[in-house]
């Protein structure tokens, strides 16, 4: 194995997605074809329906793929047991909490539930991973706090930590800015791109923030009707891949400044 492929965290071949029943398979997107690295921030991205919440769903196992293959440390994913999945592969999605009468430090704790005894048992490493993850998303001071006291941005903040005391080498959110302002978004998207560099962890993202993507990101994956592809910002830029993202009657995208502007 090459020093190149060493690093490489999640990949996907020939992969299409979709929903199947016993009479119909829909198709939702094929020939996928992408490798995400160690400690890059990779942003996913594309217009309404096209398929990026189905793609992460199949990405994380939780939904079947109609073909192809995933790789995950090497790995077929579909051949990962459960839990050493969740070792080496945490989430943070936007459905609500069941109980955000948890405390912001249990909440992070459940990030440890692969580790932890069958009682639940927090080990000395198990308190030092959840306390490092709430130093570095710069929480450690509302450890004490009820999730319900929290604004929407700071119990953002608490999903991902939880994340990161999961000590996996990806974590793939689910539209993490979703509800946030403008500030937040940005926020939440900077942290992001701080932590791989000061964690070395792949950290995929879906998000309708395009423009903030383009500027953050290592590397983006951009859906469109026809074909999925998968660069830099700066390369997806010169190849014109935005300028093809939306309807040109209403929005057209801007690569000298690599951003998108109401057409006029």
């Amino acid at each position: 194995m090459t020093e190149n492929q060493k690093h490489i965290i999640l990949k996907t071949e020939q992969l299409a997605i979709g929903y199947k029943t016993k009479k119909v398979e829909t198709v939702v997107a094929s020939n996928i074809n992408f490798e995400l690295k160690k400690g890059q921030l990779i942003g996913l991205v594309g217009a309404n329906g096209i398929g990026k919440s189905t793609l992460l769903r199949t990405l994380i196992n939780v939904q079947s793929r109609l073909s192809g293959g995933i790789l995950l440390n090497g790995n077929a994913i579909n051949s990962i047991s459960n839990l050493e999945l969740a070792k080496q592969l945490s989430i943070v999605l936007t459905e609500p909490l069941i109980s955000k009468n948890l405390s912001v430090f249990e909440l992070v704790a459940l990030g440890r539930h692969p580790y932890t005894n069958w009682i639940g048992n927090l080990s000395d490493v198990d308190l030092s991973s959840i306390n490092k993850a709430l130093e570095l998303v710069n929480i450690i001071d509302l450890k004490d706090k009820k999730c319900y006291e929290l604004s929407d941005g700071q119990l953002q903040k608490v999903m991902i930590a939880r994340a990161l005391a999961q000590d996996t080498s990806i974590i793939v959110l689910d539209e993490p800015t979703t509800h946030l302002d403008m500030y937040h978004k940005a926020y939440i998207l900077k942290l992001l791109q701080k932590l791989t560099k000061d964690t070395g962890k792949t950290i995929l993202f879906s998000s309708h923030e395009i423009d903030l993507a383009i500027q953050l990101c290592d590397t983006m994956i951009v859906m469109q009707k026809n074909k999925t592809v998968c660069d830099s910002p700066c390369q997806l830029i010169s190849q014109g891949v935005f300028n093809s993202l939306f309807p040109k009657d209403l929005i057209a995208f801007d690569s000298e400044t690599g951003s998108f502007r109401v057409s006029k």
